[in-house]
């Protein structure tokens, strides 16, 4: 098995007047799963207000302990609990960050055009690079003129410091951008 994170991304479609009744089926759904070993988090995200199509994402450790919780009794009985809520129309199994940054692709019929599939590994590196490389560079240059002593610090907390800022602005604003821009590169088709 792989030691690799394993992000689960499920279409699903809802009913847009029972969406108070989906939302409090997925909420219990996440709690149940909080509990589980591996566990790494979950979200869901709808195309637009009104739409029916929702993307759900959860995200464990590893492939062995998302076997284990997609094997477990307590989901069975869960997904019991949702059933004429919801519609699965695709499911999605990934390693690594790809998808994670790009926007949902919506698809307004089963039979439409298939989801954007994720980039090649080396295409995903180049755009992490791409982003990566000048944000740590400003942080750099930055922290080492406004803060001198920090070049001073032992290098694991100067690490520390710098992921722990850079994590978030690469995440939710840097990598979003630049998969933006790239996209027509990223998902160009294979020759």
């Amino acid at each position: 098995m792989s030691s690799a994170p394993v992000t689960v991304a499920i279409h699903r479609a809802v009913s847009p007047d029972r969406v108070p009744e989906v939302t409090a089926w997925v909420q219990s759904g996440v709690r149940l799963a909080n509990r589980w070993d591996g566990f790494l988090g979950s979200g869901w995200i709808r195309a637009s207000e009104g739409a029916s199509d929702w993307i759900m994402l959860y995200r464990f450790a590893d492939a062995e302990r998302l076997d284990a919780w997609e094997g477990s009794q307590e989901r069975r009985r869960w997904l019991a609990t949702g059933q004429g809520l919801v519609e699965e129309r695709r499911v999605e199994k990934r390693t690594g960050i790809e998808g994670w940054f790009d926007p949902p692709v919506r698809q307004d019929e089963p039979a439409g055009p298939p989801l954007l599939s994720a980039p090649p590994r080396w295409k995903q590196s180049v755009a992490i690079w791409l982003g990566f490389f000048p944000v740590n560079l400003a942080f750099t240059v930055l922290v080492g003129w406004l803060v001198p002593s920090f070049a001073e610090l032992h290098v694991v907390l100067r690490v520390l410091v710098s992921t722990l800022v850079l994590t978030p602005i690469m995440s939710f604003w840097v990598l979003p951008w630049v998969t933006g821009r790239l996209s027509g590169w990223l998902h160009a088709p294979r020759r």
